[in-house]
């Protein structure tokens, strides 16, 4: 069984769809167990990351980078540094402006696995909503290659956001993580038997 952790922190409710779609999206690949984990019980949960074949991360963008809760538990993975090596890994975020500075926390997080080993896992997708025949309802309305982007408006709760085409974008994430998480894990096991 391949084991895909989705570790996300959600400050009022739109992170936390958008996790939720990731984590659809890859349960829907057969032979996938997914575990949804928030950040707040991360460092309790830390083995069951550690045994993942791929973790994906995710963090609303608060002022151009990942929120406070996220880089603090970042920074409590020292521990297991080392432990993650070779794993894959992604990244999703969310924030009220179209831009936001998304980027900025994609990179942080691409940043970061790098320093524990992972192998980054793009979005796979290209930008739609960028031509005179695109729409908001294009996946990956919001143009990144990094990872999954969505935008959530500040004055309106989880119920009205990210949109429709937002979270299709991240459940394609999470089914992509999930498809290549299984073939890496298969590859890797070719690799000790042999």
């Amino acid at each position: 069984m391949t084991k895909v952790a989705v570790v996300y922190h959600s400050g009022y409710g739109h992170t936390q769809k958008q996790a939720e779609a990731v984590a659809k999206g890859a349960q829907a690949v057969a032979g996938v167990q997914v575990a949804l984990i928030p950040v707040a019980e991360a460092q309790a949960r830390v083995e069951e990351i550690t045994a993942a074949d791929a973790i994906v991360f995710g963090a609303p963008t608060y002022m151009g980078s990942v929120s406070g809760p996220f880089k603090t538990w970042m920074d409590t993975t020292s521990k297991v540094w080392g432990q993650w090596n070779g794993k894959l890994a992604a990244g999703f975020t969310n924030s009220a402006s179209q831009s936001g500075d998304k980027l900025n926390s994609l990179l942080q997080l691409a940043i970061f696995a790098a320093q524990h080993g992972m192998v980054w896992v793009s979005l796979g997708l290209m930008p739609g909503n960028n031509n005179s025949k695109g729409s908001v309802n294009d996946l990956n309305r919001l143009g990144s290659f990094l990872g999954a982007m969505a935008q959530s408006n500040a004055d309106e709760g989880p119920d009205k956001g990210p949109i429709a085409s937002d979270l299709l974008t991240a459940e394609h994430l999470g089914k992509r993580v999930a498809t290549l998480a299984r073939q890496h894990a298969a590859a890797a096991r070719e690799l000790v038997e042999a």
